[in-house]
């Protein structure tokens, strides 16, 4: 046996538990750290992403190493959170049985997220860690605020982003000795990967050229995709976004929207360039050279908040207020005139915000913190 995996196996175990791109992205920074201090760690993968520019092309962009666990228990229109999130509860529970960690860290709001505290939590011995714990839309028609709020209320150490989260979870009866503010592990990954997206690249994805002006959007949540009236009103507004600016509109198409589109029947506007999803880097180049962002995503707000990319948020509520208070964001709603009159607003935006998120060094301190608590 190495001398590493000797300090390894004297040491407690600690369990990331994801399913997402996002969730991918926002552990990297943790993951390379516990590789860096020489943790005993184990990544368990649920599979609710579970097409390849989803998933595995991350993990082969990030150097990120493969996960010990990959279940598939994808989340298709067709399947119900609840169904979707009860296949998920026994198959993890087998697992932390097995690896008996120390700590269970999960990220974000998804089902997967939900599946691993719930586990964690009901297990002797285990604690469970909220990385990004406190973001609040207080719109419960999104499953993703149930899930953040239970796991919240479920975990031993909350990893607050920033004061604005922490002051909502003290709100909600949370003992302040289980919350730290570190900031948030995205500007961890993209000062990490933004040098190596740009280093080498002449041209964009998708052809374009970097003197070409255009924006970027995405647009995959439930509520709106699923909704035909809505859907159809967004993709109106953003028609008109398109013949006022004389722009085009890159869509990256999550598989959802995508399946959504033909379930609908319906017609898109000239000049919305529909294309495949790319992996986080080239996505990440595509964002910093945007002139402007639409987008119905968390991730997405903060990642062009922290890239000074002036973004509109199609929806009517935001779990990440610091974006709009920074004033590098604004909350658009679905009516098309509205889309339009804040995508007005926010082109002629001079870029001069400041990062609300922090320094680039959350995933050190949620480490620290954790292995300080956990004896890791």
């Amino acid at each position: 046996m190495s001398v590493l995996k000797e300090k390894r196996s004297g040491q407690k175990n600690v369990g990331l538990i994801f399913g997402t791109r996002p969730e991918i992205i926002k552990l990297s920074p943790i993951i390379r750290f516990l590789e860096k201090s020489k943790h005993r760690y184990f990544l368990l993968h649920t599979g609710q992403h579970y097409s390849y520019e989803m998933d595995k092309l991350f993990f082969e962009e990030l150097e990120l190493p493969e996960p010990k666990y990959k279940l598939s228990v994808h989340l298709t229109p067709s399947i119900g959170h609840g169904h979707h999130t009860g296949r998920m509860l026994a198959s993890v529970e087998e697992i932390l049985q097995k690896e008996k960690p120390s700590v269970v860290m999960v990220q974000g709001d998804t089902n997967s997220v939900l599946a691993g505290a719930l586990v964690a939590a009901k297990l002797s011995g285990v604690k469970v860690a909220h990385v990004e714990a406190g973001l609040r839309s207080y719109d419960r028609q999104m499953p993703e605020e149930i899930n953040r709020v239970i796991a919240d209320h479920l975990s031993d150490y909350l990893f607050a982003p920033t004061t604005l989260s922490k002051q909502i979870l003290l709100k909600e009866g949370i003992k302040p000795n289980k919350i730290w503010v570190t900031g948030n592990t995205i500007v961890d990954a993209l000062n990490q990967n933004l040098k190596i997206a740009q280093k080498g690249h002449r041209s964009l994805p998708y052809g374009l050229r970097k003197e070409e002006p255009f924006f970027l959007m995405t647009l995959h949540r439930q509520e709106n995709v699923d909704d035909k009236s809505r859907f159809a009103s967004i993709l109106e507004g953003l028609g008109r976004v398109i013949r006022h600016f004389k722009r085009p509109l890159i869509f990256p198409a999550h598989p959802r929207t995508v399946k959504m589109i033909k379930h609908f029947g319906m017609s898109l506007p000239e000049d919305l360039r529909l294309v495949e999803p790319v992996g986080f880097l080239d996505f990440l180049r595509l964002e910093a050279a945007a002139e402007l962002i639409l987008t119905d995503s968390g991730g997405v707000q903060e990642e062009a908040c922290i890239l000074r990319v002036p973004c509109v948020t199609l929806r009517t509520t935001t779990e990440r207020p610091e974006t709009v208070d920074a004033g590098g964001n604004v909350i658009a709603g679905y009516e098309p005139e509205k889309i339009l009159k804040a995508a007005k607003r926010m082109a002629a935006k001079k870029r001069q915000w400041k990062n609300p998120f922090g320094d680039g060094r959350a995933a050190e301190r949620i480490v620290q913190i954790s292995s300080a608590r956990s004896h890791l």
